[in-house]
């Protein structure tokens, strides 16, 4: 489809000739037949804030790095720098316009921003908008670069961007849970394996490993993220670095290290660096790991709140809204369940990613475009998703404290404590006969004369059976040890 442009307008010209298009825009001729060509997802590029502000840094680091190899003068480079800190600021997002999916390798989006950079930067000059003779999308804007080069540098920019913010959600989501430990470290309750009763736990050691399995996966996300601070940017179309100085990789390289704060190093080979995306794939599998384990905990949060009064019942989840437009009363666990949703959202992004990363064929991936959105919707999603189940369901949890006890003392997984003193034959006999009668344990090993009231005070303890050979501890499940707080020990530090 062509736009038609019906008000005032500027026309441009490029390789299929000319077009004209509107004069308040500062997007150019390049972006209005990309808008045209991809009109896919209805989702422009602006709605990944990263992307934006790591395209302007990387022309931002190129503008001074040409100058300071001669390659482009001071009024000029002064000029782009002066628009890109702009865009990094926050200004001119809504011109950038191309879709999220676009063929091309990603050329749209770096025209784009060559585009929107030039003309805001000729304004700076005293110049209308596409006065291209004084200051040149691509002869001074994307000088020394090429878009294998500029965009997928400004893709590990963005996703740095994105994985430190969900870095930091992970870790509030963590410390809330750590924060239950304490709160529920004297809760006594049954765990469970294939859903049938097993051996006794305390509420909090069931919260403390959710804290010590999100905990592991901020550190999974940073190791990832650190396979990120390789680019390839000097390399241009396929590596060579044709059409860029001799030290314009190097130079271009501290330039946007000294922006972005981030450790970046030039690959050593850049052939293969402009080809591979491996590290999208590492960081994607990080991703479908918190995903998949954020979906995991929510089930359970799920489960052991089910009821109120016919299903499990061990936890209350704080009640946010109404759950039925037919049933009077009823509270539907709708927290977890959109954390849910994001998690698979984030796994179908994984398999995207994956037949993206494959399909790239000899010097270049074409589809780091789609790589690029799965991946930064990816980290918006868990991040989002993070922040609403600490701070709407999380921090809210209460425990019924008695309901669990009671539960302890009358399930038979209490018998698997007895295996050591009354060998497991009798152990055996005991449980068989307690499910089939309705006793308890405690009463038929003393009618069978097996053991003591004494020991059975001692072994069928429920604040010992909880501790286990582990001893105190977030997986031991007791009392803190001397001098260490239970968030302490789950958090590590």
């Amino acid at each position: 489809m062509t736009a038609t442009v019906t008000g005032p307008h500027r026309v441009e010209h490029d390789l299929l000739g000319d077009r004209e298009v509107p004069a308040e825009a500062y997007y150019g001729v390049h972006t209005l037949r990309a808008v045209e060509n991809f009109p896919i997802t209805g989702t422009p590029i602006s709605a990944h804030t990263e992307l934006v502000v790591a395209l302007a840094c990387v022309k931002q680091a190129a503008a001074q790095a040409n100058h300071e190899l001669g390659l482009l003068d001071r009024r000029r480079a002064d000029a782009i720098v002066r628009a890109c800190q702009e865009i990094r600021a926050g200004h001119l997002h809504d011109e950038f316009v191309v879709d999220v999916i676009q063929g091309g390798a990603g050329t749209s989006s770096n025209m784009n921003a060559n585009e929107v950079v030039a003309n805001r930067a000729l304004e700076l000059l005293g110049h209308p908008r596409g006065h291209y003779a004084e200051l040149h999308p691509l002869e001074h804007v994307n000088l020394s670069q090429s878009t294998n080069d500029a965009y997928p540098t400004a893709v590990r920019i963005a996703l740095q961007i994105g994985a430190r913010q969900l870095r930091t959600t992970l870790t509030v989501l963590a410390d809330a849970f750590s924060a239950k430990v304490v709160e529920f470290a004297p809760v006594v309750k049954m765990g469970r394996t294939q859903l049938q009763d097993a051996v006794p736990m305390t509420l909090g050691q069931e919260f403390g490993a959710f804290a010590v399995t999100i905990r592991e996966d901020v550190e999974r996300l940073g190791e990832a993220c650190r396979l990120l601070l390789e680019i390839n940017l000097g390399g241009t179309a396929i590596g060579t670095g044709l059409n860029a100085p001799e030290q314009y990789a190097a130079t271009v390289c501290a330039r946007l290290r000294d922006l972005t704060d981030l450790p970046l190093t030039t690959a050593v080979d850049l052939v293969e660096a402009t080809w591979d995306v491996g590290a999208f794939v590492q960081l994607s599998g990080v991703l479908k790991r918190i995903a998949v384990k954020l979906s995991k905990i929510c089930n359970d949060l799920r489960l052991l709140s089910s009821g109120p009064r016919t299903g499990l019942g061990e936890i209350n989840l704080p009640a946010v809204q109404a759950g039925s437009s037919i049933m009077p009363g009823k509270v539907n666990p709708v927290i977890p369940e959109a954390v849910n949703q994001v998690a698979f959202r984030v796994i179908g992004h994984d398999t995207t990613v994956t037949l993206a990363a494959e399909g790239g064929q000899l010097q270049l991936n074409a589809f780091e475009p789609v790589i690029a959105h799965s991946l930064l919707d990816s980290l918006s999603l868990l991040t989002s998703a993070c922040w609403t189940l600490t701070e709407r369901c999380v921090t809210g949890i209460t425990a019924n404290a008695d309901h669990l006890r009671h539960g302890v003392a009358h399930s038979i997984g209490t018998v698997t404590a007895l295996n050591p003193s009354i060998g497991y034959t009798a152990a055996t006999a005991v449980a068989a006969e307690a499910l089939a009668t309705g006793r308890g344990v405690r009463e038929l090993v003393l009618e069978r004369g097996l053991l003591s009231e004494a020991e059975l005070d001692l072994l069928l303890s429920p604040e010992r059976l909880a501790l286990g050979p582990a001893g105190p501890g977030p997986f031991g499940g007791g009392q803190p040890t001397e001098g260490t707080s239970v968030t302490q020990r789950v958090s590590g530090s």
